[in-house]
């Protein structure tokens, strides 16, 4: 199979997930870890959050810089480099289109009682689509369930399988909450379409 044609991501939206469940976030502080270009911190500060934007790029942390936003450059990979953050933290930590497994159990951590955690990478299948194609890259099934239920979170949604925008890719998708996140908040439906006669 071809791959993918090239998508051009300093022009590339929200993901719909990350705009789906953005509204459950409490107010307080967000993390959006390998921001990028800053799409996610941009909607982010645009719900009211105080965003804080980590990259190894600092071309993506000017990107990313705006009202409500801080940057910070760190390399989350490099041998020896903690975790920059402490326990209990964030109302919100959004992850997309990375993955570094290390960093789950201090993602969850990091994330208040009551906050919320949104992550969507790519998963196992991918290959057939292009990059990443490293099965390390990949998730593997139910990966994203394993840690929600090791980090203490409650799993609000999750989905396993193919979308064609913005390109033909194998993704898992995850919202997940802290302990004290009462699901009864857990507004699923604001995002049904209805047709009006």
């Amino acid at each position: 199979m071809p791959d993918a044609p090239r998508v051009n991501m300093q022009t590339l939206p929200p993901s719909p997930w990350v705009e789906r469940f953005v509204s459950l976030a409490p107010p307080g502080e967000a993390l959006d870890l390998a921001c990028g270009n800053g799409r996610h911190t941009r909607l982010l500060a645009a719900r009211g959050l105080q965003v804080l934007a980590l990259d190894l790029k600092p071309e993506a942390l000017a990107a990313s810089a705006g009202e409500n936003v801080t940057t910070m450059a760190y390399d989350l990979e490099a041998d020896g480099s903690p975790w920059p953050f402490e326990a209990g933290r964030f109302s919100a930590i959004v992850v997309t289109n990375y993955l570094h497994r290390p960093l789950f159990a201090f993602l969850a951590a990091s994330l208040r009682p009551d906050g919320i955690l949104i992550y969507e990478t790519f998963a196992q299948g991918n290959q057939i689509y292009g990059k990443p194609s490293n099965p390390a890259f990949l998730l593997a099934p139910g990966e994203l369930l394993g840690l929600a239920q090791d980090g203490g979170l409650q799993v609000l949604a999750y989905e396993d399988g193919h979308v064609e925008r913005p390109h033909p890719a194998q993704v898992q998708r995850l919202c997940a909450a802290g302990p004290a996140f009462a699901k009864t908040e857990a507004r699923l439906d604001h995002i049904v379409v209805r047709n009006e006669p």
